[in-house]
């Protein structure tokens, strides 16, 4: 009988073992032995996605109580879904211009989608997908200012810009005349703006028209309308995940056609009267080698 019950535990131990290594833990890649990794091992293993947006950009990424709303979110609603994970399974997370590499760096969100400009110093430190959007940089005025007609007009003026931002360091490299003013967060030069303390907010322009919009500023501002950059806005994820990369722009693509990403569009910035603009998936060209 002990002989028995040994080689019974011994065959139960065997089967366990064999059951494990068939269907067992698999490190967090994915599902059904995957061997995907980054936001895709993630998206196939939890169904879950924590996704960087701003939070005070009106029609971009606009935050009321607990709800995200705007351009970026609709693009990252998109990007989940291509991923497998549903609307429920994200995570919104506000960022700010400055602690978005080290969001991505640190683990703290898989994807940020927040205006976020693709540039030769970003891309040491993190991957991009897209472009999704170009935009140029402008500047936001009083509606009856007729002094600043563009950046050339901005020698010993107060101009008021995000520290960090590619608007802010472009000021300073190009206009140092300029009396730059920095914060860490747009909205709070409007308040300035609106009370005379600076004279214009620089930004990326459809940034600004999404201020110019807002109730309480109706009829007060206006966007030049002088753009004097080109910002490809980009989706943002860690520098080694080149398959996630790939696949951000897969389904980037994919929504050029399927007519979701001018639905993105159509229901936020859209309403301010701006077509949408066309996708070029031709330039869908920043992610590294797989």
């Amino acid at each position: 009988m002990r002989i028995t019950r040994v080689a019974a535990i011994a065959a139960v131990a065997a089967l366990s073992f064999t059951v494990a290594a068939c269907g067992g833990d698999d490190g967090g890649t994915g599902t059904g032995g995957s061997k995907a990794t980054g936001i895709v091992g993630k998206a196939e293993s939890s169904k879950k996605l924590v996704i960087g947006v701003k939070s005070d950009q009106p029609g971009l990424g606009l935050q009321t109580g607990s709800a995200y709303e705007g351009f970026d979110v609709e693009i990252g609603k998109i990007i989940a879904k291509g991923l497998g994970v549903d609307a429920g399974g994200i995570e919104w997370k506000t960022t700010t211009t400055p602690n978005r590499e080290p969001f991505i760096q640190q683990g703290t969100v898989d994807l940020v989608i927040a205006t976020y400009t693709i540039n030769d110093e970003r891309k040491q430190k993190v991957s991009f997908g897209g472009p999704y959007y170009i935009a140029g940089q402008d500047l936001l005025v009083k509606t009856d200012n007729t002094s600043i007609v563009g950046p050339e007009s901005l020698d010993g003026k107060k101009v008021c810009s995000v520290s960090g931002s590619t608007p802010a360091k472009r000021i300073l490299a190009e206009h140092p005349k300029a009396k730059l003013q920095q914060f860490d967060a747009y909205a709070k030069c409007l308040p300035l703006l609106d009370g005379g303390q600076v004279d214009a907010v620089t930004t990326d322009d459809i940034i600004l028209a999404g201020y110019a919009a807002q109730p309480q500023y109706a009829g007060k501002f206006k966007v030049v309308g002088k753009p004097f950059s080109s910002e490809p806005y980009g989706i943002g994820l860690k520098k080694d995940d080149k398959a996630g990369c790939a696949k951000v722009n897969e389904i980037l693509t994919a929504a050029a056609s399927d007519g979701s990403y001018k639905a993105a569009w159509d229901s936020t910035l859209g309403k301010s009267g701006t077509p949408a603009p066309t996708l070029d998936t031709s330039k869908l060209t920043n992610c590294p080698a797989v």
